[in-house]
């Protein structure tokens, strides 16, 4: 098992955001100074919109871009769903298909937005690009990505599931697993961690010892 903790990081941005990059998979050009990432999943960033701030137009091709909202508003520009609201306890998923897509992410508020930046290798670059929304509901563990019995998600060895739980509840992580702690405490394996940790590890369970905590776990298993 290993942890890594967002404030012994370098604190970096672009354009109107600041954000502390976590995994940069060495598959898409990082340095070694953060983590690689486990399967298709290559990039992982806690991220703020600055008031009134973002990203600016860009474009995307043979990458997923995921949203995690954690707190505050985005307004999302693009190729896909022009004028979307997102809010905080909502995830966005971008994929890319064949033709790629283009993007500009807006906070319109006057206050910090606070988001996760999620990346995953297609495990084809065919077909059109496609975007989704996933509500996260309180006490709830949510598949955003990656095979599923409902088959609402990208098609993908690899999963994330996005999960707001309560004090006292647990859950059995899977064989391998990355998992990222926002805005609570959890305990695993007789250690607590704190918002901005992200742990490696394989099995075993997790306990919520917050009163509420969001959690992001990847697998490849």
């Amino acid at each position: 098992m290993r942890e890594l903790h967002r404030d012994r990081l370098h604190r970096g941005g672009f354009a109107g955001i600041e954000e502390t990059r976590m995994v940069h998979d060495k598959r898409i050009g990082g340095d070694g100074m953060t983590w690689d990432g486990l399967g298709k999943f290559v990039y992982l960033a806690d991220a703020r919109y600055l008031p009134f701030g973002e990203s600016r137009m860009h474009s995307h091709q043979h990458i997923n871009v995921i949203t995690v909202m954690l707190e505050g508003n985005l307004h999302h520009e693009g190729s896909l769903e022009h004028g979307q609201p997102l809010t905080a306890n909502q995830v966005q998923v971008q994929r890319s298909g064949g033709e790629g897509f283009s993007h500009n992410e807006v906070n319109p508020d006057e206050f910090r937005c606070r988001l996760l930046q999620v990346w995953t290798l297609p495990e084809h670059s065919r077909g059109p690009a496609d975007y989704q929304v996933y509500d996260i509901e309180l006490g709830k563990i949510t598949q955003i990505y990656g095979d599923s019995t409902e088959g609402n998600t990208a098609s993908s060895a690899t999963k994330i599931y996005v999960a707001r739980l309560t004090k006292e509840q647990t859950w059995q992580l899977p064989y391998e697993f990355l998992c990222y702690v926002v805005n609570g405490t959890i305990e695993y394996q007789g250690k607590t961690y704190p918002d901005g940790s992200l742990i490696r590890g394989s099995g075993s369970e997790l306990l919520v010892t917050s009163e509420d905590v969001h959690l992001t776990v990847i697998t490849d298993s």
